[in-house]
């Protein structure tokens, strides 16, 4: 049985990543193929109850912790991605190591070194077939968040410019990674999207 695909979506807040990994979700099963729809953290039972004390605006946590928990929720959610890659499905992730490199290792000041090479006991060697960073400036992204801003959103502009920066920098470090412009209208994007996975089908 051949492998499936893993492919994440990755990019900063309000950048329409839940919108663009439905989008594609949908397109894949159009074209008969069995899709398993994940998101970080979370995707387990143990990654939701992390994320939920990593968003949550009144907890205070260091970049330290922050980086280890998302780690933690990460290795819990590693083996059931093999396992969907395994049996012949496709994977979608909604955001992977790329952000912790980019919120933590350099808008948090972790390193993005340090975070990588945590991510190798964390995950293993896996990696996605395809990075999709999807890329827009931190204002217009902030200013698309419709509910109430999560803990990591509050951080402030000067921050979140700094985690665009760390996308930047985290695409050089994945085999394969793509920047799409985010700004343009969703069907666009999708279209970009879509090619850029069909050429990997």
């Amino acid at each position: 049985m051949p492998q499936g695909l893993f492919i994440v979506l990755d990019g900063p807040d309000g950048c329409g990543k839940s919108t663009q990994a439905a989008l594609l979700v949908d397109r894949l099963k159009a074209a008969g193929r069995t899709v398993v729809h994940l998101r970080e953290p979370g995707g387990t039972p143990a990654g939701e109850k992390i994320r939920g004390i990593l968003l949550d605006p009144a907890v205070t946590l260091g970049t330290a912790a922050e980086t280890f928990l998302f780690m933690a929720a990460r290795a819990e959610l590693a083996p059931v991605i093999r396992d969907a890659v395994g049996r012949g499905g496709d994977v979608v992730c909604e955001r992977w190591i790329s952000s912790t490199i980019a919120y933590q290792g350099v808008a948090g000041g972790f390193g993005a070194e340090n975070v990588a090479a945590l991510g190798k006991h964390a995950i293993g060697a896996l990696t996605p077939a395809i990075l999709i960073l999807l890329d827009l400036p931190p204002e217009e992204g902030l200013a698309r968040v419709r509910r109430g801003l999560d803990r990591m959103e509050q951080k402030g502009i000067a921050y979140h410019r700094k985690v665009r920066e760390g996308y930047l920098e985290a695409r050089s470090m994945f085999p394969r990674a793509a920047l799409v412009d985010a700004s343009r209208q969703p069907d666009q994007v999708a279209a970009e999207i879509g090619s850029l996975v069909e050429a990997l089908l």
